[in-house]
């Protein structure tokens, strides 16, 4: 009789990450959402390979910022704005949660005004019917659909990125000068330039991000039945899985981020498209994944709405649910996915008005897709004091203990906040210059 065959180590392996990936890919995949990729295709069409470099320089403060909020929920079982209830003033709570529940609601309305134009590339239906339909499904979707399942729904949806990548390779491009911008920094003291900076750096390290991902560590931690109030929970083991799965949402965001900008390079700026005004422009970056098809310009346009309604489906209910986190962490509300509305009130009442006002913002005559780099450019702005009171906390060993930041993560936040609160200040200083 033949021994039993035992399963290869290599898919094990792979099984075992696989299953260690959550929050930290979501978190990844959240952030290049349809105002990320309307902020990297436009830098990408305007600037060229000027800002390439961005994305190779950001990853290593994302991962920063990210794993230590995500520390921070994991240790404390607690979210952000707990704990700033808990250790700070009332008018610091106050503000921390106005800035994430303005800059997300406005997020939210660009994103779902941008995820009707895509629909609108496709099929010729109101502008208004589209937006209220999506809006729906999205409420519906979050609201009445269990945590694990909605958490394994964003998972797949992640993949609608891979179009960038995949582009990427097919376009011709010269290497040498693609390496040269991608690792050499170059700066323009232009009100323009800086503007889309200061976007490009919110659209990747943003509030949202830093609330959600923090809360979702509690969520998962509760799903696999720890006592969170409990620090002892907590042991090596499961900061080192944690990391792994940030540091992997991180990494899989900023290549994409780097993708996206050198694809909407090769291709938008360099046959001298310089702004993208309209959905179309956009989906024109990977109209050369198609080029040898038939009917290309429409296939171009269908990978590009896919991929802006599955990423829109997965960042709004992130941008709506982080808001929602923290004001239900204000007012010691009930606030869990894995809740029912009945059982979460409050919590899902600021999911549903955060969504419908984000939604009435498609309807005062703001373009979306410029709406999209506008609330990239306010998360920049909104990020910096947030990140600040990120610092605090994650260094605090009364809250903290064992697990506080040590100097590395510490040096990687605080040029976190100095390059981002330099890029936001250089920006309003060259107003009109």
């Amino acid at each position: 009789m033949e021994p039993e065959k035992k399963p290869s180590r290599p898919k094990t392996k792979i099984w075992k990450f696989l299953t260690l990936l959550g929050p930290g890919l979501t978190t990844g995949a959240a952030d290049d959402d349809p105002s990320g990729i309307a902020t990297y295709s436009q830098t990408g069409a305007q600037f060229g390979y000027g800002q390439l470099w961005t994305a190779l320089y950001m990853l290593p403060f994302m991962m920063a910022v990210q794993e230590a909020c995500a520390r921070i929920g994991l240790v404390t079982g607690k979210g952000i704005a707990a704990l700033v209830k808990k250790h700070y003033s009332k008018t610091v709570l106050y503000s921390v949660v106005g800035l994430v529940v303005i800059a997300n609601t406005i997020n939210i309305g660009a994103d779902i005004g941008a995820m009707a134009e895509a629909v609108k590339l496709l099929v010729p239906v109101s502008f208004t019917v589209i937006t209220l339909v999506l809006t729906a499904t999205i409420l519906l979707l979050e609201i009445y659909t269990s945590y694990r399942t909605y958490a394994r729904i964003l998972k797949w949806l992640a993949l609608t990125l891979l179009a960038y990548p995949i582009t990427v390779f097919i376009v011709h491009q010269d290497w040498g000068t693609v390496l040269k911008a991608s690792v050499l920094p170059h700066v323009e003291f232009s009100f323009a330039f800086l503007f889309i900076i200061t976007g490009v750096l919110g659209t990747t390290i943003s509030p949202y991000m830093f609330f959600w991902e923090a809360s979702q560590e509690v969520e998962e931690q509760q799903g696999n039945n720890h006592k969170m109030g409990k620090r002892n929970m907590v042991d090596r083991l499961l900061i080192s899985r944690m990391r792994i799965d940030n540091n992997t949402g991180m990494i899989v965001s900023e290549i994409t981020t780097w993708c996206i900008i050198l694809v909407a390079a090769a291709v938008l700026h360099q046959s001298g498209v310089k702004n993208i005004n309209t959905a179309a422009d956009a989906a024109k970056a990977i109209e050369p994944l198609v080029d040898t098809f038939p009917h290309a310009g429409f296939l171009s346009k269908l990978i590009f709405s896919i991929g802006i309604i599955g990423l829109g489906l997965l960042a709004v209910p992130v941008l709506s649910g982080s808001a929602a986190y923290a004001v239900s962490e204000a007012f010691n509300w009930k606030a869990s996915l894995n809740l029912k509305p009945a059982r979460a009130r409050g919590f899902y009442g600021v999911i549903i008005v955060a969504t419908l006002v984000g939604l009435t913002i498609n309807f005062v005559g703001i373009d979306p897709v410029k709406a999209l780099v506008y609330a990239a450019v306010l998360n920049g702005v909104a990020a910096v004091p947030l990140l600040f009171l990120i610092i605090k906390i994650s260094r605090n060993e009364n809250i903290m203990g064992e697990y506080k930041s040590r100097a590395l993560s510490s040096s990687l936040l605080w040029v976190t906040f100095i390059a981002m609160g330099a890029a936001a200040v250089a920006m309003f200083f060259t107003i009109g210059k």
